[in-house]
Protein backbone atom coordinates (compact mmCIF):
# COMPACT_ATOMS: atom_id res chain seq x y z
CA UNK A 1 0.00 0.00 0.00
CA UNK A 2 1.32 3.43 -0.94
CA UNK A 3 2.24 5.73 1.96
CA UNK A 4 -0.16 8.64 2.53
CA UNK A 5 2.04 11.73 2.19
CA UNK A 6 -0.29 13.91 4.25
CA UNK A 7 -0.61 11.42 7.10
CA UNK A 8 3.12 10.66 7.25
CA UNK A 9 4.51 14.18 6.84
CA UNK A 10 7.24 15.01 9.34
CA UNK A 11 5.52 17.92 11.09
CA UNK A 12 7.25 19.92 13.82
CA UNK A 13 9.08 17.77 16.35
CA UNK A 14 9.29 18.64 20.05
CA UNK A 15 13.06 19.14 19.72
CA UNK A 16 12.60 21.57 16.82
CA UNK A 17 9.92 23.44 18.74
CA UNK A 18 12.09 23.80 21.85
CA UNK A 19 15.02 24.91 19.70
CA UNK A 20 12.93 27.76 18.30
CA UNK A 21 10.75 28.65 21.32
CA UNK A 22 12.55 27.23 24.34
CA UNK A 23 13.41 30.56 26.01
CA UNK A 24 11.40 33.60 27.03
CA UNK A 25 13.47 35.81 24.71
CA UNK A 26 12.69 33.58 21.72
CA UNK A 27 8.96 33.64 22.51
CA UNK A 28 9.00 37.43 22.91
CA UNK A 29 10.74 37.80 19.54
CA UNK A 30 8.23 35.49 17.85
CA UNK A 31 5.30 37.38 19.38
CA UNK A 32 6.76 40.74 18.34
CA UNK A 33 7.15 39.56 14.74
CA UNK A 34 3.61 38.13 14.73
CA UNK A 35 2.12 41.41 16.02
CA UNK A 36 4.17 43.84 13.96
CA UNK A 37 5.61 42.04 10.96
CA UNK A 38 6.53 45.36 9.32
CA UNK A 39 7.70 47.05 12.52
CA UNK A 40 6.06 48.55 15.61
CA UNK A 41 2.99 50.79 15.13
CA UNK A 42 1.58 52.74 18.06
CA UNK A 43 -2.08 51.78 18.61
CA UNK A 44 -2.91 55.39 19.54
CA UNK A 45 -1.14 57.55 16.93
CA UNK A 46 0.26 54.91 14.54
CA UNK A 47 3.77 56.20 15.13
CA UNK A 48 6.70 53.92 14.36
CA UNK A 49 9.44 55.42 16.55
CA UNK A 50 9.62 53.92 20.06
CA UNK A 51 11.63 53.10 23.16
CA UNK A 52 11.74 49.63 24.70
CA UNK A 53 11.29 49.62 28.47
CA UNK A 54 10.52 46.91 30.99
CA UNK A 55 7.55 46.65 33.34
CA UNK A 56 8.45 43.73 35.56
CA UNK A 57 9.21 40.79 33.29
CA UNK A 58 7.20 42.06 30.30
CA UNK A 59 8.62 44.07 27.43
CA UNK A 60 6.83 47.43 27.01
CA UNK A 61 7.01 49.70 23.97
CA UNK A 62 6.71 53.47 24.48
CA UNK A 63 5.86 55.63 21.47
CA UNK A 64 8.30 58.52 20.97
CA UNK A 65 5.56 60.76 19.60
CA UNK A 66 2.65 60.41 22.05
CA UNK A 67 4.40 58.55 24.91
CA UNK A 68 1.71 55.86 24.88
CA UNK A 69 2.94 52.60 26.37
CA UNK A 70 2.00 49.23 24.88
CA UNK A 71 2.79 45.90 26.51
CA UNK A 72 3.98 43.14 24.22
CA UNK A 73 1.08 40.92 25.32
CA UNK A 74 -1.64 43.63 25.31
CA UNK A 75 -4.33 42.93 22.74
CA UNK A 76 -3.33 39.28 22.31
CA UNK A 77 -4.58 35.98 23.67
CA UNK A 78 -1.85 36.29 26.33
CA UNK A 79 -3.21 39.57 27.71
CA UNK A 80 -3.24 39.71 31.51
CA UNK A 81 -1.35 36.47 32.00
CA UNK A 82 1.27 36.08 34.72
CA UNK A 83 2.63 32.87 33.22
CA UNK A 84 5.84 32.86 31.19
CA UNK A 85 5.35 32.96 27.43
CA UNK A 86 7.27 29.68 27.22
CA UNK A 87 4.36 27.97 29.02
CA UNK A 88 1.83 29.50 26.61
CA UNK A 89 3.85 28.62 23.52
CA UNK A 90 4.24 25.04 24.74
CA UNK A 91 0.47 24.86 25.30
CA UNK A 92 -0.11 26.15 21.76
CA UNK A 93 2.23 23.50 20.40
CA UNK A 94 0.61 20.66 22.35
CA UNK A 95 -2.99 21.66 21.57
CA UNK A 96 -2.37 22.32 17.87
CA UNK A 97 -0.27 19.24 17.17
CA UNK A 98 -2.45 16.67 18.96
CA UNK A 99 -4.24 14.90 16.11
CA UNK A 100 -7.07 13.56 18.27
CA UNK A 101 -7.24 16.54 20.64
CA UNK A 102 -5.87 17.13 24.12
CA UNK A 103 -7.88 17.33 27.34
CA UNK A 104 -7.36 20.06 29.92
CA UNK A 105 -6.28 17.41 32.42
CA UNK A 106 -3.56 16.14 30.08
CA UNK A 107 -2.52 19.74 29.39
CA UNK A 108 -2.26 20.37 33.15
CA UNK A 109 0.19 17.51 33.52
CA UNK A 110 2.25 18.56 30.53
CA UNK A 111 2.54 22.22 31.59
CA UNK A 112 2.88 21.69 35.34
CA UNK A 113 0.09 24.15 36.20
CA UNK A 114 -3.17 23.83 38.15
CA UNK A 115 -6.25 22.36 36.47
CA UNK A 116 -8.19 25.68 36.45
CA UNK A 117 -5.22 27.35 34.77
CA UNK A 118 -4.89 24.57 32.19
CA UNK A 119 -8.66 24.67 31.54
CA UNK A 120 -8.56 28.43 30.93
CA UNK A 121 -5.52 28.21 28.64
CA UNK A 122 -7.16 25.36 26.72
CA UNK A 123 -10.42 27.21 26.19
CA UNK A 124 -8.69 30.46 25.25
CA UNK A 125 -6.74 28.62 22.58
CA UNK A 126 -9.82 26.77 21.32
CA UNK A 127 -11.72 30.08 21.14
CA UNK A 128 -8.83 31.52 19.12
CA UNK A 129 -9.19 28.54 16.77
CA UNK A 130 -12.93 29.21 16.52
CA UNK A 131 -12.34 32.88 15.68
CA UNK A 132 -10.00 31.94 12.85
CA UNK A 133 -12.38 29.28 11.48
CA UNK A 134 -15.21 31.84 11.27
CA UNK A 135 -13.26 33.70 8.59
CA UNK A 136 -13.72 30.97 6.01
CA UNK A 137 -16.71 29.71 4.04
CA UNK A 138 -16.98 26.56 1.97
CA UNK A 139 -17.38 26.70 -1.78
CA UNK A 140 -17.38 24.42 -4.80
CA UNK A 141 -18.55 20.84 -4.28
CA UNK A 142 -19.74 20.33 -0.71
CA UNK A 143 -20.99 17.27 1.18
CA UNK A 144 -23.20 17.93 4.23
CA UNK A 145 -24.74 15.72 6.88
CA UNK A 146 -26.62 16.00 10.16
CA UNK A 147 -25.40 14.52 13.44
CA UNK A 148 -25.95 14.62 17.19
CA UNK A 149 -23.22 14.86 19.82
CA UNK A 150 -23.61 13.94 23.48
CA UNK A 151 -24.85 10.90 25.34
CA UNK A 152 -28.12 10.13 27.07
CA UNK A 153 -28.43 11.04 30.73
CA UNK A 154 -29.67 8.57 33.33
CA UNK A 155 -33.39 9.05 33.76
CA UNK A 156 -33.57 11.47 30.85
CA UNK A 157 -35.04 11.22 27.39
CA UNK A 158 -33.66 8.64 25.00
CA UNK A 159 -32.49 9.09 21.42
CA UNK A 160 -32.58 12.45 19.67
CA UNK A 161 -34.73 13.92 22.42
CA UNK A 162 -31.96 13.62 25.05
CA UNK A 163 -31.30 16.85 26.95
CA UNK A 164 -27.54 16.32 26.56
CA UNK A 165 -27.55 15.90 22.78
CA UNK A 166 -26.65 18.81 20.52
CA UNK A 167 -27.52 18.85 16.81
CA UNK A 168 -24.66 19.79 14.49
CA UNK A 169 -24.21 20.21 10.75
CA UNK A 170 -21.03 18.78 9.25
CA UNK A 171 -19.86 19.97 5.84
CA UNK A 172 -16.73 19.36 3.79
CA UNK A 173 -15.67 20.95 0.51
CA UNK A 174 -13.96 18.73 -2.05
CA UNK A 175 -11.33 19.29 -4.71
CA UNK A 176 -11.87 18.41 -8.35
CA UNK A 177 -10.22 15.03 -7.79
CA UNK A 178 -12.58 14.28 -4.87
CA UNK A 179 -10.25 14.96 -1.93
CA UNK A 180 -11.28 16.93 1.18
CA UNK A 181 -10.26 20.57 1.21
CA UNK A 182 -11.91 22.28 4.20
CA UNK A 183 -14.43 21.24 6.86
CA UNK A 184 -16.99 23.20 8.90
CA UNK A 185 -18.65 21.71 12.00
CA UNK A 186 -21.42 23.89 13.37
CA UNK A 187 -23.95 23.46 16.20
CA UNK A 188 -27.48 24.45 15.18
CA UNK A 189 -30.74 24.93 17.02
CA UNK A 190 -32.34 22.07 15.10
CA UNK A 191 -32.77 20.58 11.66
CA UNK A 192 -35.34 23.03 10.37
CA UNK A 193 -35.49 25.10 7.21
CA UNK A 194 -34.91 28.28 9.22
CA UNK A 195 -31.85 26.90 11.06
CA UNK A 196 -30.24 25.44 7.94
CA UNK A 197 -30.90 28.62 5.98
CA UNK A 198 -29.07 30.66 8.65
CA UNK A 199 -26.25 28.10 8.72
CA UNK A 200 -25.86 28.18 4.94
CA UNK A 201 -25.70 31.99 4.94
CA UNK A 202 -22.78 31.89 7.41
CA UNK A 203 -20.89 28.85 6.12
CA UNK A 204 -21.44 28.45 2.37
CA UNK A 205 -20.51 30.56 -0.63
CA UNK A 206 -23.36 31.31 -3.09
CA UNK A 207 -23.09 29.22 -6.23
CA UNK A 208 -21.76 26.13 -4.46
CA UNK A 209 -23.09 22.66 -5.20
CA UNK A 210 -24.34 20.87 -2.08
CA UNK A 211 -24.80 17.10 -1.78
CA UNK A 212 -26.80 15.64 1.12
CA UNK A 213 -29.13 12.85 2.12
CA UNK A 214 -32.87 13.30 1.75
CA UNK A 215 -33.38 15.28 4.98
CA UNK A 216 -35.79 17.98 3.84
CA UNK A 217 -34.21 20.88 5.71
CA UNK A 218 -31.05 20.81 3.57
CA UNK A 219 -33.11 22.12 0.68
CA UNK A 220 -32.82 25.53 2.38
CA UNK A 221 -29.32 25.97 0.92
CA UNK A 222 -30.99 27.04 -2.32
CA UNK A 223 -32.11 30.25 -0.58
CA UNK A 224 -28.56 31.62 -0.75
CA UNK A 225 -28.01 30.59 -4.36
CA UNK A 226 -26.54 27.10 -3.94
CA UNK A 227 -27.68 24.14 -5.98
CA UNK A 228 -28.82 21.10 -4.00
CA UNK A 229 -28.60 17.41 -4.89
CA UNK A 230 -29.89 14.78 -2.49
CA UNK A 231 -29.58 11.01 -2.29
CA UNK A 232 -32.08 8.74 -0.54
CA UNK A 233 -30.07 6.65 1.93
CA UNK A 234 -32.96 4.33 2.88
CA UNK A 235 -31.26 2.74 5.89
CA UNK A 236 -27.93 1.99 4.21
CA UNK A 237 -24.84 1.99 6.42
CA UNK A 238 -22.02 4.53 5.85
CA UNK A 239 -19.82 1.94 4.13
CA UNK A 240 -22.65 1.36 1.66
CA UNK A 241 -22.78 5.03 0.61
CA UNK A 242 -19.46 5.76 -1.17
CA UNK A 243 -20.91 9.02 -2.51
CA UNK A 244 -20.68 10.38 1.06
CA UNK A 245 -17.33 8.81 1.89
CA UNK A 246 -15.58 11.94 3.17
CA UNK A 247 -18.33 13.40 5.30
CA UNK A 248 -18.87 10.01 6.93
CA UNK A 249 -15.12 9.67 7.56
CA UNK A 250 -14.96 13.11 9.17
CA UNK A 251 -17.93 12.45 11.45
CA UNK A 252 -16.44 9.09 12.44
CA UNK A 253 -13.08 10.68 13.24
CA UNK A 254 -14.79 13.47 15.19
CA UNK A 255 -16.78 11.11 17.41
CA UNK A 256 -13.74 8.89 17.96
CA UNK A 257 -11.67 11.93 18.93
CA UNK A 258 -14.22 13.28 21.39
CA UNK A 259 -14.94 9.94 23.06
CA UNK A 260 -11.28 8.94 23.22
CA UNK A 261 -9.88 12.21 24.51
CA UNK A 262 -12.56 13.66 26.80
CA UNK A 263 -14.35 11.83 29.58
CA UNK A 264 -17.03 14.52 29.82
CA UNK A 265 -17.73 18.14 29.00
CA UNK A 266 -20.76 20.38 28.73
CA UNK A 267 -21.91 19.78 25.16
CA UNK A 268 -24.55 22.48 25.13
CA UNK A 269 -22.22 25.15 26.47
CA UNK A 270 -18.83 24.46 24.90
CA UNK A 271 -19.40 22.19 21.90
CA UNK A 272 -18.65 24.96 19.36
CA UNK A 273 -15.10 25.34 20.67
CA UNK A 274 -14.34 21.63 20.55
CA UNK A 275 -15.73 21.43 17.02
CA UNK A 276 -13.65 24.45 15.98
CA UNK A 277 -10.48 22.88 17.42
CA UNK A 278 -11.11 19.70 15.41
CA UNK A 279 -11.79 21.75 12.26
CA UNK A 280 -8.72 23.93 12.81
CA UNK A 281 -6.40 20.93 12.94
CA UNK A 282 -8.09 19.19 10.01
CA UNK A 283 -8.06 22.27 7.77
CA UNK A 284 -4.34 22.77 8.34
CA UNK A 285 -3.23 19.14 8.27
CA UNK A 286 -1.44 19.80 4.96
CA UNK A 287 1.19 21.88 6.79
CA UNK A 288 1.71 20.64 10.34
CA UNK A 289 4.75 22.84 10.90
CA UNK A 290 2.68 26.04 10.78
CA UNK A 291 -0.25 24.97 12.98
CA UNK A 292 0.96 26.99 15.97
CA UNK A 293 2.01 30.17 14.15
CA UNK A 294 -1.40 31.85 13.96
CA UNK A 295 -2.12 32.15 17.68
CA UNK A 296 0.25 34.97 18.60
CA UNK A 297 -1.77 37.63 16.79
CA UNK A 298 -5.22 36.60 18.06
CA UNK A 299 -7.37 38.90 20.20
CA UNK A 300 -7.80 38.75 24.01
CA UNK A 301 -10.27 36.29 25.51
CA UNK A 302 -11.45 37.55 28.94
CA UNK A 303 -12.56 35.00 31.50
CA UNK A 304 -16.20 36.17 31.45
CA UNK A 305 -16.43 35.59 27.70
CA UNK A 306 -14.78 32.18 28.01
CA UNK A 307 -17.34 31.17 30.64
CA UNK A 308 -20.29 32.29 28.52
CA UNK A 309 -22.19 29.68 26.54
CA UNK A 310 -21.18 29.36 22.90
CA UNK A 311 -24.70 28.41 21.84
CA UNK A 312 -28.05 28.62 23.56
CA UNK A 313 -30.21 25.85 22.19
Amino acid sequence: MAMNRIQFQSGLSMLEFLKGFGTEAQCEQALEVARWSDGFHCPRCNGTAYYVIRDGIRKVFQCRACRHQTSLIAGTVFQGTKLPLTVWFLAIYLVSQAKTGLSSLALKRQLGVSYPTAWLIHHKLMQAMANREERYVLDGRIQVDDAYLGGERAGGKAGRGSENKVPIVAAVSLTEDDHPLRVRLTPVSGFTLKAISAWAKDCLAPGSTVFSDALACFGAVTKIGCSHHFTVIAGRKPRETPEFRWINTILGNLKTSLSGCYHAFNFRKYVARYLAAFSYRFNRCFDLCSLHERFASTTPQPLHSIRMADVRC
